[in-house]
């Protein structure tokens, strides 16, 4: 009767480190060609808001979440109130 050899801890991590490197290699490589393409032109144009244009943005958003829950707030009283008037 012949008894395999237990699989070695270093044969399974080289196996798992070679596909962790090919997924690796595959990100990097779809990585590399981000920025020539049709969004190339967006993405080296973007950048990181400066405090005053977060500060508007917030502003600006705030201001209409408000608006929308008033609206919101006045349809319904509307539809709750007044058809008791009639």
């Amino acid at each position: 009767m012949t008894v395999g050899r237990p699989p070695v801890e270093n044969d399974t991590m080289a196996e798992e480190e070679s596909a962790s490197r090919g997924f690796q290699d595959e990100f990097e490589s779809k990585a590399r060609g981000l920025g020539k393409g049709k969004y190339g032109k967006i993405l080296k144009t973007a950048h990181t808001p400066s405090r005053e244009e977060h500060k508007k943005t917030m502003y600006v958003t705030g201001l209409g979440i408000i608006l929308i829950g008033a609206v919101g707030f006045a349809i319904w009283w509307i539809m709750t109130y007044l058809p008791t008037y009639f």
